[in-house]
């Protein structure tokens, strides 16, 4: 109860003094008043974690106090009501109202002091939900998918209408646009929010395991079964199961996933009795499932159960303007994580990123900020900083090559900048002996940045 903040509401001085003393020997502060309406004016400044409120007080009654205290939105802490015997049933008419439990006059100072560690329990354990609710938002929340694009907004106002809506969702697009990412944010934004988030990747289970790790098993099922396990329905109950990768589902796993998703029930393997669940299912894919259905490949009933909500996340190559506003979200988040200022991006390399295909989309981008923030040794991001792999687009070409078989003056100046390069490497090589770490530290560069020097210059 060390630093806890507690009320007494009573209009008996002397009862507020033993209650007060008999609490702050417990290490808490306490303050006292006297009436509801002075309860209703300090509450908003104290802010206790618990009140202890006297059901019969001249003016304001205990009843309307607790009634007008549950409407300050900024508190969020336990009301305990204090009654004189045979008040019993306005005690219980407060419980009703919201109050955490009650005690009868006189008290018994264990069991006062009991209830009120009960309710500081309750109202930490509330404010530690909160706290993951708050994570969860911010990890799993829209805020995480960027862009001002015309395409993301469309997007972002569908996600909304989804999260609200309870059927089942599919999401299409290419790999790395961030599928499991809308799924999340979905779940993460509905009723279901604070309920399990159960992922099934359907291209990694073998074939012969998909219907145990759907729907579990009994005991001595099979020779390995010795004791029960739950599926992934099951441990889903309540919440969102996210099929990844659907479009990898054998067709005889389809059949038995359409009998659940139609009746939602089913049985574990080795039982007959039926288990009944409240799931909403969200599947993805990067396959082109109504063509699949076309082939054979795909059960045309599972697709259309799947596709009541559905949802394309476009490759990043069709809204280039959110890839700007995506190197500025990588590079905050990374720089973050590998505790280190954020850098800057030099205008060449801003020009390489924003003009590049990107084929594997925002995981590829993604991937491509943290290995240029992790391996920086100066603040700012150079060409030399990018993967080999940016400067097959158009754009990186022209910049390394320009058109006309001629040198521009861009690229005199930077043959003449490599020619100088090499030649202070070479003086400050000598000069250390051979020593790298030491002719770094006289070039006034980074160990890495030498090595990726040496390697740029054929010197290694």
């Amino acid at each position: 109860m060390s630093e806890e903040r507690i009320l007494i509401v009573d209009d008996e001085p002397k009862i507020c003094g033993i209650l007060a003393a008999l609490i702050e020997k417990q290490g808490a502060e306490v303050k006292v008043v006297h009436t509801g309406e002075d309860a209703l004016k300090i509450n908003p400044v104290f802010l206790p974690r618990v009140i202890l409120l006297d059901m019969m007080m001249p003016g304001m009654n205990g009843l309307e106090c607790l009634e007008k205290l549950k409407t300050q939105s900024d508190w969020e802490g336990k009301v305990i009501i204090m009654t004189a015997h045979g008040e019993v049933r306005s005690a219980v008419a407060a419980m009703k109202k919201g109050a955490f439990d009650y005690l009868q006059k006189p008290f018994d100072n264990d069991e006062l002091l009991a209830v009120i560690a009960r309710a500081l329990e309750m109202v930490s354990l509330s404010h530690r939900v909160k706290q993951l609710e708050d994570q969860l938002d911010q990890t799993f929340g829209f805020d995480n998918i960027v862009g001002v694009s015309g395409k993301i907004k469309s997007v972002f106002a569908r996600m909304h209408k989804f999260a609200v809506a309870e059927g089942t969702v599919l999401v299409t697009g290419e790999s790395g646009t961030g599928k499991e990412l809308v799924v999340r944010a979905i779940h993460q934004a509905g009723r279901r929010k604070m309920n399990p988030f159960i992922v099934v990747n359907c291209g990694a289970i073998p074939a012969g395991l998909i219907e145990s790790e759907f729907f579990g098993y009994e005991a001595g099922t099979f020779t390995d079964a010795k004791s029960s396990r739950e599926g992934k329905f099951e441990a889903a109950n309540g919440g969102t199961l996210f099929l990844d990768e659907v479009g990898d589902l054998p067709l005889d796993a389809q059949i038995k996933l359409l009998r659940v998703l139609e009746e939602g029930e089913f049985m574990r393997l080795g039982s007959n009795a039926s288990i009944k669940v409240d799931v909403r299912v969200m599947a993805a894919t990067n396959q082109d499932l109504s063509t699949m259905v076309e082939k054979g490949t795909f059960r045309g009933d599972l697709f259309w159960r799947l596709n009541v909500l559905s949802l394309d996340v476009c490759p990043l190559r069709d809204r280039r303007e959110d890839i700007p506003l995506l190197i500025d979200h990588f590079l905050e988040k990374f720089a973050a994580s590998l505790m280190r200022k954020i850098p800057s991006v030099s205008k060449d390399a801003r020009e390489i990123l924003t003009g590049y295909s990107w084929p594997g989309n925002v995981r590829e981008l993604q991937n491509c900020i943290y290995s240029a923030v992790a391996m920086l040794d100066s603040n700012q991001i150079e060409v030399d900083d990018l993967p080999s792999t940016l400067f097959t687009s158009p754009l990186a070409s022209a910049i390394a090559a320009p058109p006309s078989g001629r040198k521009s003056l861009a690229e005199l100046a930077s043959a003449a900048t490599s020619k100088s390069d090499q030649e202070a490497i070479r003086a400050a090589l000598e000069e250390a002996a051979g020593n790298r770490e030491k002719a770094a530290q006289l070039l006034g560069i980074g160990r890495k940045t030498l090595y990726r020097k040496l390697k740029q210059y054929g010197m290694a």
